[in-house]
């Protein structure tokens, strides 16, 4: 009796277990777009605490929030909220103090968003310190605390504030609606480019002081091809204070009047508080950017990309300046390392600079003496990425994420190559979903070079299944597949239905060698679709549990490109999709936001009849249709209106093909959608047609 008690206990511990841990499912877009998304951390200086934000998704913009949050480094303590407002905060910077955070906002009663001033320590509503009719934005305290740095969009030749609002005012009781333009470009990523630049401005900080403008009136900013970098939503100048307090460092460019017909590199520029012309501190072919002095004062960091050699790729390199400047006294500190920096930071002490790069299908740790000398790689993190690299005291923090997990923020342990989460923001809803780890293959291509694959597998995977592939292909053509959380086209939404997902890192690849990265030029897509092939044969042969009879492929932008490239080229598969993807190189080229780098990609303008231009134009084998070895397979094709990156003609033109050579197609517009489908509902209904179309196709 005692014997079946126990196994009757057992068996009822048994099923409560199985009550209490179900099983896992695949995720939905419901999911995916609901999980909070969490910004780059920005630690204090004293390396106590870091505020970053956090952004509550809704599929109703106005149901969603963004707010600043804060979170002890040492990990004592759950994050808890700094503010509760209805817009969103960004460019948070902490006053030396460890105190106050500046960002930038626009609140109730603000026509723009302007800089308000938090006191962490007292607690207490924000305090606005702009009011600036053109807005403000990217706060930077000064070493010493007394000022404010940020930007603001000006109108040409305004020297105030007043003169702004006056420019303003004409623009807006113009009686036409019409754009004017005389020089290149005219257009970015979504937006029309109009006639105000970013500039540099500095105001003591506190309500109802003047702020000045460090640029207005200088012959600098009077040049015709004077610009910031452009943004995905806004120009920016990068820019640090001297150690002093007295001036500022910065990049810009002073030709982009030339866009059309050559580079237009970014270079180092100093300017005074004092109100004088600011002083060119490089002249280089490359560009410069990410300006930022080590702790002792006596360096100033930045990263630099080459340039001016005809080549399409450089890795981005960083590089270190003695302060006082002296250009002639270039170090560069990662020459030795053949992968791409993407975020540095100074060690306390000045003598380590710690940075990320891009390796393999990942963003890892790394370290060089700032001194000069071997770089060491912290093997930081074992899988997954790392982004937002930051230093507050001797703590390192950052944003880790992998394919199966979204951004949280980390701590860094450099001795222990190992990291502490100090947020948990998605964990109880990650815990109901079945997300698993990407695997890695890798083959030699029939060129001989070596190229790296990553394989997603569908929630409930059996290996004793059989599954329809799905290929996707990146876009750029320089990012890469890494082992990185994504919404737009998330790699377990994909393969939720039950499809085996491919993503094959072709030759132009970051993450790899120069070499590698340049491999692309003179060869925009037939090379990289080769690759591409080669990979899905490779992954059929090497996994059982792939059905080599059902394959499809997909991609956006360079990754459209390349769809459409398969569909005139190739029947390797029973679908395609393709979003943002060209017809034709030229008219990509002449359409585009962006046009000289396609001429150093295809070896010259258009009108030298290169034969590239049409021998890799997808539309130059529509005759391929009446021989049945291309432009025969099912194909949906979706654009955004408002993409000026690839505008939407070459969508219609593919579509023009398509209805004409009468292949089976189907046709998306977003009309208020850009290069990117961002919007709630119209993500979650892209996603449906998408499954749709692979579940019509592939069975």
């Amino acid at each position: 009796m005692k014997k079946f008690l126990l196994t009757l206990g057992f068996v009822v511990a048994s099923a409560a277990t199985l009550i209490a841990a179900p099983a896992k499912r695949a995720i939905t877009h419901a999911d995916l777009w609901l999980l909070k998304r969490v910004g780059a951390p920005v630690p204090s200086p004293d390396g106590k605490w870091a505020v970053f934000s956090v952004t509550m998704p809704a599929y109703d913009a106005k149901d969603q929030s963004s707010d600043l949050w804060l979170v002890p480094l040492d990990g004592s303590a759950p994050p808890r909220q700094l503010t509760q407002t209805k817009g969103g905060e960004s460019g948070a910077d902490w006053h030396p103090d460890a105190r106050r955070i500046a960002f930038s906002a626009k609140r109730d009663g603000d026509e723009a968003a302007q800089i308000y001033v938090i006191d962490v320590a007292a607690g207490g509503e924000a305090e606005r310190v702009t009011a600036l009719s053109t807005g403000a934005r990217s706060p930077q305290w000064s070493p010493d605390g007394q000022h404010l740095l940020f930007v603001s969009d000006v109108f040409p030749g305004a020297l105030d504030d007043e003169a702004n609002k006056k420019a303003a005012k004409a623009a807006k009781d113009r009686k036409y609606s019409a754009r004017v333009y005389e020089g290149f470009p005219i257009k970015y990523w979504d937006r029309w480019l109009d006639e105000k630049k970013a500039h540099l401005f500095v105001q003591e900080a506190k309500a109802g002081a003047k702020a000045r403008d460090l640029l207005a009136g200088t012959k600098l900013a009077a040049l015709p091809g004077f610009a910031g970098k452009e943004g995905e939503t806004a120009e920016n100048l990068p820019a640090t204070w001297t150690p002093d307090s007295k001036a500022v460092v910065f990049v810009a460019r002073t030709t982009r009047d030339r866009a059309a017909y050559a580079s237009t590199p970014t270079q180092l520029f100093s300017v005074a508080l004092t109100g004088d012309e600011p002083v060119q501190l490089t002249d280089d072919k490359g560009s410069f950017d990410e300006p930022a002095f080590s702790p002792d004062g006596r360096a100033l960091l930045a990263t630099h990309t080459a340039g001016g050699d005809g080549k399409t790729y450089h890795h981005t390199r960083m590089v270190s300046f003695p302060w006082p400047f002296a250009a002639a006294k270039r170090a560069n500190l990662t020459a030795s390392l053949d992968l791409s920096v993407v975020k540095f930071v100074a060690s306390a002490d000045s003598r380590t600079i710690y940075f990320t790069a891009e390796a393999g299908e990942q963003t890892k740790l790394f370290s060089v003496p700032a001194a000069g000398g071997a770089v060491t790689a912290h093997d930081v993190p074992k899988a997954g990425c790392l982004t937002g690299l930051a230093r507050g005291g001797d703590v390192l923090i950052a944003n880790y994420d992998s394919a199966a997990r979204p951004a949280e923020v980390v701590r860094l342990d450099v001795a222990a190559a190992s990291f502490k989460a100090l947020t948990r923001f998605n964990d109880d809803a990650l815990a109901a979903l079945d997300l698993p780890a990407v695997e890695r293959f890798q083959f030699t291509s029939a060129r001989g070079r070596p190229i790296s694959n990553l394989l997603v597998k569908p929630a409930g995977f059996d290996a004793a299944k059989k599954y329809p592939l799905l290929v996707l292909m990146h876009g750029g053509p320089t990012p890469q597949f890494k082992d990185q959380w994504g919404i737009r086209w998330n790699y377990h939404l994909l393969a939720a239905p039950g499809y085996v997902l491919v993503l094959t890192n072709y030759s132009g690849s970051t993450g790899y060698t120069e070499a590698f990265g340049q491999g692309i030029q003179l060869d925009p897509l037939k090379g990289p679709a080769e690759e591409i092939n080669q990979g899905a044969d490779e992954a059929i042969k090497r996994f059982t549990f792939i059905d080599g009879s059902r394959q499809a492929a997909g991609g956006a932008s360079y990754g459209g490109h390349l769809a459409n490239w398969m569909q005139a080229t190739t029947t390797h598969y029973k679908a395609l999709i393709s979003h943002a993807g060209l017809a034709t190189l030229a008219t990509q080229w002449s359409t585009s936001d962006a046009i000289y780098h396609r001429e150093l990609s295809n070896g010259g303008p258009v009108w030298v009849q290169n034969p590239i231009w049409r021998e890799q134009s997808p539309t130059t084998y529509a005759g391929n249709n009446a021989k049945g070895t291309g432009w025969v397979t099912p194909m949906l094709v979706t654009v955004g209106e408002q993409d000026f990156r690839v505008p939407d003609n070459n969508a219609y033109e593919m579509w023009t093909y398509l209805k004409r050579l009468q292949v089976p197609s189907k046709l998306l517009v977003f009309p208020d959608e850009n290069h990117w489908i961002l919007k709630g509902e119209n993500s979650k209904f892209w996603f449906a047609e998408v499954h749709a179309w692979l579940a019509k196709h592939l069975k």
